[in-house]
């Protein structure tokens, strides 16, 4: 269970829209021939590829920023690519996803590119053309610069270090320094041994064989084949390196939060895993995002778990989409009915999420006041004609206006709580009008319900459900139940 999952909820649908992260690092292109296997080949022992596509994708330190992009964060990439045909396609992905970039091209290095030929789903072959060794300085120095000169204006950083020469020691550190001198998080994603260079960020995040090489680097006393007395070992290093935390990630067994006074397994989300290649991106751009936020670091790391449980799940660098990380969290939101009483703006996020994850949605409405049999019948049989289940209810004010001055005698906020505590009900949200047509127009539901007293003709909002491709449903009514008939019996 998430701590303070209101203001997650929070924080991802209307807040990380607003949050802006720079990103440093080896960007590259990943390109992906699609195929079929159909024979092995008559000239050596290796599977003949039909290929069918092609398709081409942001990777390295540019897939961390299209994770931050589609998650609805403001991006500025910064890194280096080459004079060529490559470059110009990787600065035309990040552009279409609206990220900002900070790349400088280079006439002696070609733009780090990773070609991958695909049966399926299995991965066949890898081909990486890329240059080795050191840049000039001249270009170094235009990269840190340019970095720095953008800080203000973020709330978090991510260095993104592939090992491919764009992080130098020196670059890492200043920015590291002019970070934290303006109080801005750095998230340091590394596939090198030595942490030196990223001493007094908030946080490294290696894998579990990149953590056991720093721990072998640093000279620790461990049984290396123990990733339990790695991550002991790994406690001192947060205080060698003046972190606030490390963040190392397990594979199937998770991820792992490390303190100088102990550690924390957060164990992984169960997936069918097709590729695990882009994972690590995904958690750093979550984690990143959630200290950007100023969520607790035990937050961000459960989240990055559940986000690298999805990316796992598709084939390639795909990044995790904001409508997907939130569908991951549903189960936890509809657990506590109280996250499922919401206002209109957050019932259009929670709407658009069902949808993009292929979700029916189904919409009725009602005062009811004195909740009755009727009610839930009418509830539990509305939710059979889809996944999701919206109530709209009245407010005080307009039930006043429809069933007269003594009404309602349940209160707008108790009649909410107590429909939200319904396994059939997915969010509940109360309108002033006296008819829920402007709340059917903003939701587009996909099937829309009401009682057996009404037909389909008398339905408010029944015509434009229709015109917009939607059904309109009638349920019976349940016989001789009406809050009317409480009121009476009650007062009899």
């Amino acid at each position: 269970m998430i701590e303070q999952l209101n203001q997650v909820i929070d924080e991802i649908e209307h807040k990380w829209q607003h949050k802006r992260l720079l990103v440093a690092g080896d960007v590259m292109l990943d390109k992906y021939i699609w195929g079929e296997v159909e024979r092995i080949s008559p000239e050596a022992p290796v599977p003949v590829v039909r290929a069918t596509h092609e398709s081409m994708r942001p990777g390295g330190a540019a897939n961390v920023a299209m994770n931050l992009a589609r998650l609805s964060a403001k991006v500025i990439v910064a890194g280096f690519t080459g004079h060529d045909e490559n470059g110009r396609l990787l600065e035309q992905l990040l552009e279409a996803d609206g990220i900002s970039s900070l790349l400088i091209a280079s006439e002696e290095f070609p733009t780090t590119t990773k070609l991958r030929v695909l049966g399926k789903h299995q991965q066949i072959l890898r081909l990486d053309n890329e240059r080795q060794g050191a840049r000039k300085q001249e270009e170094y120095d235009r990269l840190s610069e340019s970095v720095v000169a953008h800080l203000a204006e973020c709330d978090a950083v991510v260095l993104s270090d592939y090992a491919k020469g764009a992080l130098t020691p020196q670059i890492s550190a200043r920015v590291i320094e002019a970070a934290r001198d303006r109080k801005i998080p750095v998230l340091v994603d590394t596939k090198t041994a030595d942490f030196t260079s990223y001493r007094g960020a908030t946080t490294v995040c290696p894998n579990l064989a990149e953590l056991t090489a720093a721990i072998r680097l640093s000279a620790q006393e461990t049984t290396l084949g123990d990733f339990r007395s790695i991550l002991e070992a790994a406690e001192t290093m947060v205080a060698r390196f003046d972190l606030e935390f490390l963040t190392a990630t397990l594979g199937e067994k998770g991820i792992a939060l490390i303190r100088p006074e102990g550690y924390t397994i957060m164990p992984a989300v169960a997936r069918q895993v097709f590729d695990v290649s882009g994972a690590g991106d995904t958690v750093a751009a979550v984690l990143a995002l959630c200290l950007a936020s100023g969520l607790k670091p035990e937050i961000g790391v459960r989240l990055s778990n559940m986000a690298a449980g999805i990316v796992v799940g598709k084939v390639g660098t795909v990044p995790v989409e904001k409508h997907e990380l939130l569908a991951a969290l549903m189960p936890a939101i509809v657990a506590f009915g109280e996250n499922k009483v919401v206002s209109r703006g957050e019932l259009q996020t929670r709407v658009a999420t069902w949808k993009a994850n292929g979700e029916r949605v189904v919409f009725t409405n009602g005062c009811f006041d004195l909740l009755h049999v009727g009610h839930i019948t009418l509830l539990e049989q509305a939710r059979s004609f889809g996944d999701r289940l919206i109530v709209g209810i009245n407010s005080d004010a307009s039930v006043r206006k429809l069933k007269g001055p003594n009404r309602p005698i349940v209160g707008e906020r108790e009649r909410g709580r107590v429909l939200a505590a319904l396994a059939a009900v997915d969010a509940v949200v109360v309108f002033d009008e006296s008819t829920p047509l402007e709340l059917i127009l903003s939701t587009r539901p996909d099937v829309l319900v009401k009682g057996g007293d009404y037909s389909v003709s008398t339905v408010v909002g029944a015509a434009e459900v229709q015109a917009s491709g939607g059904e309109v449903k009638i349920v019976p009514i349940v016989e001789n139940y009406s809050t009317s008939n409480l009121i009476e019996r009650t007062q009899k």
